[in-house]
């Protein structure tokens, strides 16, 4: 969010039953702030974004493209991580509910 003017940080917590990967404001707060439905979701790792260079946004971005079609970018801390993250909501993803 630091790098790239219409990004934010922030928490995410993957949850299978139901299968959704909810996000809130890492500065606190109990309610999330909104929630991407990932059963018969597409993730994927992002090698080349369109104006990243431009936006100095490190390449350890991955993709989620929901069942509906709606795209959303996010990035990883580390490239561990990423592979992490893509793992765990293919997971959901296939055998959420």
């Amino acid at each position: 969010g630091h790098r790239r003017k219409n990004w934010k940080v922030r928490k995410f917590v993957l949850r299978d039953d139901p299968a959704y990967l909810h996000y809130y404001d890492p500065a606190g707060g109990e309610e999330p702030l909104g929630a991407i439905h990932l059963r018969g979701c597409v993730v994927t790792a992002v090698e080349d974004m369109p104006d990243s260079k431009k936006y100095d946004v490190d390449n350890i971005l991955f993709e989620i493209i929901t069942a509906n079609e709606t795209h959303y970018y996010l990035q990883a801390a580390s490239s561990a991580e990423r592979t992490e993250w893509i793992k765990a909501i293919q997971a959901v993803a296939r055998t959420g509910k």
